[in-house]
């Protein structure tokens, strides 16, 4: 749930009028700009959204009369009704304020640009207001990509997270990752809010990442671009040694690359993490050098059989 005042806290914005009403809840992420309903068209008012007035919005209601103002100002503010967003530092209409103050709804302004405010608005409420799904996994920023540590208990998840932290990258949340999608591209990971910070360490216990490397050595949350999964080193299983199988993992129905990662005494995981977060960027940047090999050994054998041939 979310309420007025996480808005304005999160955001940053400031409240016009009505700063007793600010824990009324938000249950819908969309934005509401109501031109039409400014006309007297009620017929589909979406009254449970945040109603955004810009530029165009005040300038038609200096147009209104009073009375009309009075009218229309009382069918738009319903008990469904989070609050009113005034964008661009514009002046408030006094019967707004007026009857929002009777209905117990909040005003709120900022000084930003309508289409711009209506989306950073938007934005954090979809962030919140996304369904979460907490899955088992270490996720930590290497190199600027968020890479999300999976594979059995004991295996050295955490252990591994931990070297990756050390070497100057980021953790993000150990042993829960509460994740939640973003858009059909992208979805998010961070860390529930009773293990933020914290890592488990097998032999020595609860340990604060924050505390002992510092804050840049931690992120409240990142995009999941990449799931490095460990296994235990068999002869039995087979693994891609030339990288140019593509495997993805669908994570609150995002796929998602990735990669399986065998594990044995005397391999240094973190450091093969390390190379594959940049290999995969090396890949998103257009360069794989698992194509450069293939051209490489396909122009050696038309070398050897022109050779051949002679």
């Amino acid at each position: 749930m979310v309420q007025i005042k996480d808005i304005v806290n999160q955001l940053q914005l400031d409240v016009y009028s009505g700063e007793e009403f600010l824990e009324r809840d938000v249950v819908s992420s969309e934005i509401s700009r109501p031109g039409l309903e400014l006309t007297g068209y009620f017929n589909y008012y979406p009254d449970d959204r945040i109603q955004v007035f810009g530029k165009k919005e005040i300038t038609f209601t200096e147009k209104m009369t009073s009375l009309e103002k009075d009218i229309i100002f009382k069918k738009l503010c319903t008990s469904k009704t989070p609050c009113f967003v005034v964008a661009r530092g514009l002046e408030v209409p006094t019967e707004l304020v007026e009857i929002t103050q009777q209905k117990g709804i909040p005003i709120i302004s900022s000084t930003i640009h309508t289409s711009r405010l209506s989306g950073i608005i938007s934005n954090f409420l979809e962030s919140q207001l996304a369904e979460r799904v907490s899955i088992h996994g270490v996720l930590v920023e290497v190199y600027g990509l968020g890479v999300l540590i999976q594979g059995n208990s004991g295996i050295g998840k955490s252990e591994t997270g931990l070297e990756l932290i050390k070497k100057g990258h980021r953790l993000i949340a150990d042993d829960r990752v509460d994740i939640y999608k973003q858009d059909e591209r992208t979805v998010i990971g961070e860390a529930p809010a009773i293990l933020e910070h914290l890592m488990e360490i097998r032999g020595v216990g609860i340990i604060d990442i924050m505390n002992l490397f510092g804050a840049s050595s931690v992120r409240r949350k990142s995009q999941i671009s990449l799931v490095v999964n460990l296994q235990d080193w068999s002869n039995d299983n087979q693994f891609d040694r030339l990288g140019s199988a593509t495997e993805t993992i669908s994570l609150a129905n995002v796929p998602v690359p990735r990669i399986t990662i065998p594990v044995s005494t005397g391999r240094n995981v973190a450091t093969i993490i390390e190379v594959a977060a940049m290999n995969f960027r090396a890949k998103t940047m257009g360069y794989d050098a698992t194509k450069k090999f293939e051209e490489n050994l396909a122009q050696l054998i038309e070398t050897n059989s022109s050779q051949e041939g002679e």
